[in-house]
């Protein structure tokens, strides 16, 4: 595992090694003399921290955020099996703070994602709005029924259920204006 085989090399101080497990640009940044260098101002440092590592017990907790190209990200937690997924924007959130549950909400509301706005709802919320929804489809099962009051280009109607619905008439086409 990479945690153990840093924690090996800082309490040793082997530059070489630990440059070794350096990213490509980390490594063309500092090169080997410069990681040696590194390593020997730190080295005292570097070496508690590598045997506090080895310590039996110590437990090693590591995230990392993937981002993707349409701007969402991939939130991966390292397990003992290797990196898994903590969070994606199409999967449950598991929001830990406040701020990452209005996060998740913007997410959703700026992806149009019906799906991923329930999971950002409480219980009670989600269980409202699939309540207002189903009342509302069931209350249009059958339009042809409907008392429709049409004025110009204005239409109203109350939906069984409770609800009304206000429609404009655009260009020629009829579009719901507002749903309460």
């Amino acid at each position: 595992m990479a945690a153990r085989e840093y924690a090996e090399a800082a309490a040793a101080g082997d530059a070489d090694a630990l440059h070794g497990m350096l990213t490509s640009d980390a490594q063309r940044t500092y090169g080997r003399d410069g990681t040696r260098r590194l390593v020997s101002d730190a080295r005292a440092e570097m070496s508690a921290q590598g045997r506090a590592l080895l310590r039996p017990g110590a437990h090693v907790e590591a995230t990392a955020t993937v981002p993707l190209r349409d701007g969402t990200s991939v939130e991966l937690e390292l397990e003992p099996s290797g990196f898994h997924v903590a969070s994606a924007e199409t999967l449950p959130s598991g929001a830990r703070t406040p701020v990452e549950a209005l996060e998740d909400l913007r997410r959703a509301l700026a992806r149009r994602s019906y799906p991923a706005l329930l999971r950002v709802l409480s219980e009670k919320a989600r269980t409202a709005v699939e309540k207002d929804m189903r009342s509302l489809e069931n209350g249009l099962a059958d339009p042809k029924t409907l008392d429709v009051k049409v004025t110009g280009d204005r239409a109203e109607v109350e939906i069984p259920g409770g609800h009304a619905v206000t429609l404009e008439r655009d260009g020629g086409t009829w579009r719901v204006d507002d749903v309460q």
